[in-house]
């Protein structure tokens, strides 16, 4: 019988939901107590935001413009109402982006997680993410420490000494990435240490192919993957299922049209954009730049919140075209436009030594007078020229990209 961490793992869907909205409005008014989020959501009745689709027209804040306003507005660009020294830690992430960890037992909502696949009090787990002013070592050890784990804070490298470690505690646990793993395992292996305590692996922070999942299960550990940021913690995660991840409890996940705060039809990739409901440090439709897809219906596992496929690549696409930036909110803008249309899809090319873009779009009909129409807003929105082909509704990927560099 599968153990659950809690009952809020298999309730009824509509019932999470239903508390999510509830508390959601506690949430905006905590958020506009800070004076970014006090200008941004301006003329907001926090009273009426009990819906996704209220939630929908709210502002969406990209991940990609702190490290301007952080600048301009430090430590959090005017984000956070809390003092800096309210906080239990303060980390850095390249930007820079200035990340708070609150001083709640399980800050980083991580322990759930762990629990989902196998982690159990008293294990001794490895932990391999950096500890130095980034937040992930803290993710990670916070995370199993809440579900009661002894940690080795190992930190990555030093292999000899993660070596004696692991000889010594006898860890049946490891957090870091997947790469680390297979570095750690095949040293061992070329040294003649033991390692064959460690059975199961929570790995992130880099890519989990298919060939080297096979090499770690051969290597007799169970190794599960977790989709997290520095700004928001875990946002979920595997489960023994292993047919997608498994959102998060407390967050309320969202996936629009990249370049745009607009929902996505059922099943679509688009961006992902996360509602966190922390009281101390809430997040506001946060879009954290990663492409997605939700799975339909709940999970085998028996778990009940929403799932999504994982990372499935960057929804900035933002590229330069003969000396202009094209990005995607334009490619959207051209969207709302010809609503006639179905998916776009912006394609750039080298043709001698020229750039070329071209507008791909779906039509029901090929139509010279809508390629002509389109061709003419291209240049309107974008302010450059370019070619237009109607092409079959359905034909496009549906893979969340709207620009593709080809040069």
């Amino acid at each position: 019988m599968i153990e659950y961490y809690d009952a809020l793992e298999t309730r009824d869907p509509e019932s999470r939901e239903a508390d999510l909205f509830a508390r959601l409005p506690g949430a905006l008014r905590k958020a506009m107590e800070a004076p970014a989020y006090a200008e941004r959501l301006k003329g907001v009745d926090p009273a009426t935001l009990t819906s996704r689709a209220a939630l929908a027209h709210l502002p969406v804040l990209r991940k990609s413009e702190l490290p301007a306003l952080h600048k301009v507005a430090p430590p959090f660009g005017g984000f956070v109402a809390a003092a800096p020294g309210s906080f239990s830690r303060l980390f850095t992430s390249p930007g820079p982006i200035f990340e708070p960890e609150s001083r709640d037992a399980d800050p980083w909502r991580g322990a759930r997680a762990l629990h989902a696949v196998g982690f159990r009090p008293g294990d001794v787990v490895l932990n391999t993410f950096s500890y130095h002013l980034t937040p992930g070592g803290f993710i990670f050890d916070t995370s199993a420490r809440a579900l009661g784990c002894a940690v080795i804070p190992a930190g990555p490298g030093n292999i000899d000494a993660q070596f004696e470690l692991i000889e010594a505690y006898r860890p049946v646990g490891y957090s870091g990435t997947p790469d680390f793993l297979k570095i750690l395992l095949d040293a061992a292996a070329g040294a003649g240490r033991t390692v064959s305590s460690i059975k199961r692996a929570m790995v992130s922070g880099a890519a989990f192919p298919k060939s080297l999942q096979e090499e770690i299960k051969s290597r007799g550990i169970d190794a599960y993957q977790a989709f997290g940021t520095a700004d928001l913690g875990l946002i979920a995660f595997e489960t023994p299922a292993r047919e997608g991840m498994t959102l998060n409890e407390d967050l309320i996940l969202e996936i629009v049209k990249p370049g745009t705060g607009d929902p996505v039809a059922e099943g679509d990739v688009g961006e992902i954009v996360v509602t966190s409901l922390d009281s101390h440090h809430p997040w506001i439709r946060l879009a954290i730049g990663d492409l997605t897809a939700a799975l339909p219906g709940k999970s085998p596992c028996g778990r009940t919140n929403m799932r999504i496929k994982g990372w499935m690549g960057r929804a900035d696409q933002t590229t330069k075209i003969k000396g202009m930036f094209v990005r995607p909110e334009q490619v959207a803008e051209i969207g709302k436009r010809h609503p006639e249309l179905g998916r776009l899809r912006l394609v750039v090319s080298r043709s001698g030594e020229t750039d070329v873009m071209t507008l791909l779009a779906e039509s029901a009909l090929p139509d010279t007078a809508l390629r002509d129409q389109l061709a003419a807003t291209l240049r309107t929105v974008t302010k450059l020229s370019g070619c237009v082909e109607l092409v079959a509704q359905g034909s496009l990927p549906n893979d969340g990209k709207v620009i593709v560099d080809q040069r």
